[in-house]
């Protein structure tokens, strides 16, 4: 029970957030898409946009295509070429993204110290 406090005061402060404008407002499917490209890059393993349009089980394609170009937009997300290949783009976090999940880790941490 008390973790379940923990997470709903957490997603209670989220929501506080992002109504605020104080984090940029995603939705599940973006912010998905960001998450696994974040856990991707931290394991030393940027994702390619292949890969990313691939995640069949956030979303379609088309769809996966668009929310690159709005996390891009966003400035959270940037493509780059490694080493001489030019054919293949991967997508990595951004500093704004680095800051957004250091945001989330406050927030998790306020949770669990108001709600013990």
């Amino acid at each position: 029970m008390r973790y379940q406090k923990i997470y709903l005061r957490f997603l209670s402060l989220v929501q506080a957030i992002e109504a605020k404008g104080e984090l940029p407002a995603l939705d599940p499917e973006a912010k998905q898409l960001l998450e696994m490209v974040a856990v991707k890059h931290g394991a030393g393993q940027d994702m390619t946009i292949s890969d990313a349009m691939g995640l069949k089980q956030i979303a379609s394609p088309a769809t996966l295509h668009r929310k690159i170009d709005i996390l891009r937009g966003l400035g959270l997300i940037e493509t780059h070429f490694e080493g001489d290949n030019k054919r293949t783009k991967y997508l990595r976090p951004t500093d704004q993204a680095a800051q957004y999940f250091s945001t989330l880790g406050s927030i998790i941490e306020n949770a669990g110290a108001t709600t013990v």
